[in-house]
């Protein structure tokens, strides 16, 4: 039995908040920005929605997709599973976004989860869905990533603020027998690889708001709940975790880089795909980027960013594909398919 891709779908909340507006809050500027980070918008939800909201959107459209690519069309039904990545659930703890998602979209059938792995999400859910087809505990599972940074981020905090912005994108992963090579076949999983590194830990984190520093009204301070980042540290944590986990993506697939058509990274910050680029010695052409529009999305960007590589008409038939996520945890780790 293999994993297989059988649809995307993404969806970005419609109000677009450019760099400009950003410099009329904060000390900062476009020119700024831009060159910092290789942002210039990001996409801002409405205040009356959340995850959720945002997840449902995205999951619709992967599932619209599947009546478009010459196979047997899936329904909400044919779900046995949903793992939804986010750092910014609904609810603290409980209940689960995943179980929202799978009331709302009506996936009667389907078991539900939250995976906590910050900016690696998508990743890690991949990864677990790949894992349960093989092992025959499920057909078809719907991977999500979704997020809102815009309401746990301060605001008046130029370090954190211009980084991110909202979105949510989703991949339906199948059961495919070894032998067969069906149209809707898009993306077959190879070995992936996860990893973590807690010493990190609060490098990247929102202090406030969980069981080890409760949320009191009147004696919590306003900044600790929002995101709190070390900059440099996540910047040199993240060009090891990239350069690791390609290496060590390659070396389970039996590949080498040269081989490799794309690398979609997680679009936390141009300059950090950069640097990596230049350690390694790779080609940056192969690294396809949109933080461009969409700013961090943490968990989401992966599958925003394959969407839209996919509604382009920019993934190939037999290309060999690598997805590499890194953030919060600290968790790093990547996924290998050949669409």
């Amino acid at each position: 039995m293999k994993a297989v891709i059988r649809s995307l779908g993404s969806y970005a909340p419609i109000r677009v908040m450019p760099n400009d507006e950003l410099a009329h809050q904060v000390d900062t500027s476009d020119e700024w920005i831009y060159s910092h980070t290789g942002i210039r918008n990001r996409h801002i939800a409405a205040s009356d929605q959340a995850a959720s909201d945002l997840a449902i959107e995205a999951s619709l459209n992967a599932i619209e997709a599947t009546k478009h690519d010459g196979g047997p069309a899936l329904e909400a039904n044919d779900i046995d599973l949903i793992l939804l990545a986010t750092a910014t659930p609904d609810y603290i703890g409980f209940p689960s976004t995943a179980c929202i998602v799978q009331a709302a979209i009506g996936a009667n059938k389907a078991a539900a989860m939250d995976i906590s792995a910050a900016c690696t999400g998508f990743i890690y859910a991949i990864e677990v869905a790949r894992s349960f087809i093989i092992a025959k505990s499920a057909r078809t599972v719907l991977v999500i990533g979704s997020e809102v940074f815009s309401k746990i981020v301060n605001w008046k905090d130029r370090s954190t603020c211009v980084l991110f912005g909202d979105g949510a994108g989703a991949a339906l992963v199948c059961a495919a027998e070894d032998n067969s090579s069906l149209a809707w076949e898009q993306g077959h999983l190879g070995i992936g690889y996860l990893a973590s590194d807690g010493t990190g830990a609060e490098h990247l984190i929102r202090p406030a708001g969980g069981s080890k520093q409760a949320l009191i009204p009147g004696v919590t301070s306003e900044e600790d709940q929002f995101v709190k980042m070390n900059g440099r540290q996540v910047y040199l944590f993240a060009i090891t975790a990239i350069i690791d986990s390609v290496n060590k993506l390659l070396e389970s697939n039996k590949l080498t880089f040269e081989e490799i058509d794309l690398v979609v990274p997680h679009q936390a910050n141009r300059r950090i795909i950069e640097a990596s680029c230049k350690r390694a010695g790779w080609d940056e052409s192969k690294f396809f980027m949109n933080m461009e529009e969409y700013a961090n999305t943490s968990a989401a960007s992966i599958p925003l960013a394959m969407d839209e590589l996919y509604r382009a008409g920019k993934i190939k038939r037999g290309q060999k594909i690598i997805t590499l996520g890194f953030g919060g945890g600290l968790t790093f780790g990547g996924n290998f398919l050949v669409w």
